[in-house]
C-alpha cells in the first residue's frame, strides 16, 4: 500500500511530500511530472500567482540515478514567491500586525479554521487551505500515473463545463483527444465549446466575480477486479470519490453517469453484457467502469464539480473579527476560474488511488514483480 503525506503553505518556503510504499525499480521521467505541474498552472482564468511560480519537482530521497529504490520518496516544490513573503511567513519571526487577515471570505475555510484552531490571524488558516497545496499533490499523482502506464493504463482529463456552458458530446474514441485537450486554453476538446467557456470566464472577470464548473477523468486499460464489495472502505468508487472530494472547492463527485442515472429506470441505466472475442464486454458504460465497488474492465470515469473560487475582487458581505462590524471580504491576488487546473489535480488523485489498488491486488516490492503478476492476471482473464 502507498501512503502519501504532504506539508507546506501557499506562501511558505516550499511544498513537500513523502510517499511510502512506492515499488522499487521504476524509472522516473521528471519531464512528465514537470509537464503536469505546468498544465496545472495553465488554463484560461488563472491569476497573477502563476506568472511568478514556475513549478518544478525536486527529489531528495528514495530515488537514485532516476530510479526508485524502495525507501520513502521525498519530493519538494520550492515557492519562488516566498522571497516576497519571508517576513510575513517566517517560521521563527514575529507577527506583523498590519498584515493580519481579519475579514473572512464566505465559502472559504477562513472563519471556521480561525475559530477551530483559536488563531489570531486568519492567514494561518488560508495559507494551508489554499489550493496552492495541490501542486505537490499533482507531482505525487503524476508519479503514480507514469507507473500505471507500465501496467497498460492510460489516463486523460478534460473540462466538461464552466459556468452555464457545457460540453454536450465527447468522442472518447478520438485518437487525438489528448492533443485537443492540451491545445485548448480551457482544456476542453471541442473548439467551439472552448470559445464559449472563455467568454463565460471573461464575463465573470469583468464583474469582479468567479466561476466554477466540472471536469472528467478517464482511465483506460484498467483490469477488472480492483477494489472489493466486501467492505465499504474497500470499494474502489468510494476511495476514488473520497480522494477527489478532498480537493479544494470540489463539492460533488460522480462515477460514470451517477447523477443522471438517479432519474431513470433501471432498464435505461444498467450496462448490458455480451461475450466477444474471448472477453466479457459491456454494451455501454453508464456505470463508469465500476460495479459493486470493483473495476469491471471498462473505462474508469470520474467527474468532479467545483464551486466558484471564494476570493472575489468585488468582495462579499462579511464581518471584521476584530470589530464585529460589517465589512467586505478580503481580497488577494486570485484566479477567476481554476476549473482547467482541477482537471489536472483530479487526474492525479485518481492515479494515486488506482496505483494503490493495483499494488494491493498484485503485491510485490518491485515494478518488475508487479508487472509480471498483472500480465499473468490478464492472461487468466482471457481464459475466463
Amino acid at each position: 500500500m502507498i501512503r502519501f503525506l504532504d506539508g507546506g503553505e501557499s506562501h511558505g518556503k516550499a511544498l513537500v511530500a513523502i510517499i511510502e510504499g512506492f515499488p522499487a525499480g521504476f524509472e522516473i521521467d521528471d519531464n512528465f511530472i514537470n509537464k503536469q505541474l505546468l498544465l496545472r498552472q495553465s488554463g484560461y482564468g488563472r491569476g497573477g500567482r502563476q506568472k511568478i511560480e514556475k513549478d518544478k519537482v525536486e527529489f531528495i530521497s528514495g530515488v537514485r540515478f532516476k530510479q526508485t529504490i524502495g525507501s520513502p520518496i521525498t519530493m519538494v516544490i520550492y515557492n519562488r514567491d516566498f522571497e516576497n513573503w519571508k517576513e510575513i511567513m517566517s517560521p521563527m519571526g514575529k507577527l506583523i500586525y498590519n498584515k493580519r487577515v481579519s475579514r473572512p471570505r464566505p465559502g472559504h475555510a477562513d472563519l471556521t479554521g480561525y475559530i477551530k484552531y483559536d488563531r489570531s490571524d486568519m492567514r494561518d488558516v488560508l495559507e494551508r487551505s489554499s489550493a496552492r497545496e495541490t501542486a505537490i499533490r499533482v507531482a505525487a499523482g503524476a508519479l503514480c500515473e507514469a507507473a500505471l502506464k507500465e501496467f497498460g493504463v492510460d489516463m486523460f482529463a478534460f473540462v466538461k463545463s464552466i459556468g452555464s456552458v457545457k460540453l454536450k458530446n465527447i468522442m472518447y474514441d478520438d485518437e487525438n483527444i489528448v492533443e485537443k485537450i492540451e491545445k485548448s486554453p480551457v482544456f476542453c476538446p471541442d473548439e467551439k465549446t472552448s470559445d464559449l467557456m472563455i467568454a463565460e470566464i471573461e464575463k465573470a472577470k469583468a464583474e469582479g466575480d468567479s466561476v466554477g464548473g466540472s471536469i472528467e477523468v478517464v482511465a483506460r486499460g484498467v483490469v477488472a477486479g480492483l477494489g472489493s464489495y466486501s467492505f465499504y472502505d474497500r470499494r474502489l468508487d468510494a476511495r476514488l470519490a473520497f480522494s477527489v472530494m478532498g480537493i479544494q472547492a470540489v463539492k460533488a463527485v460522480e462515477i460514470g453517469d451517477g447523477f443522471e442515472n438517479a432519474f431513470k429506470f433501471g432498464s435505461e441505466v444498467h450496462d448490458e453484457i455480451e461475450y466477444i472475442n474471448g472477453r466479457y464486454k459491456r454494451l455501454s458504460n453508464r456505470a463508469g467502469g465500476i460495479e459493486g465497488g470493483m473495476s469491471n474492465g471498462e473505462d474508469i470515469i470520474v467527474r468532479a464539480y467545483m464551486k466558484p473560487i471564494p476570493t472575489l475582487k468585488k468582495g462579499l458581505k462579511s464581518v471584521d473579527v476584530d470589530t464585529h462590524k460589517e465589512e467586505l471580504s478580503a481580497f488577494e491576488r486570485s484566479d477567476v476560474c481554476a476549473v482547467p487546473a482541477l482537471s489536472i489535480v483530479a487526474k492525479a488523485a485518481v492515479a494515486f488511488e488506482l496505483l494503490n489498488a493495483y499494488i494491493e491486488k498484485f503485491g510485490g516490492d518491485t515494478m518488475e514483480e508487479i508487472k509480471e503478476r498483472v500480465e499473468a492476471y490478464k492472461t487468466y482473464l482471457r481464459r475466463k
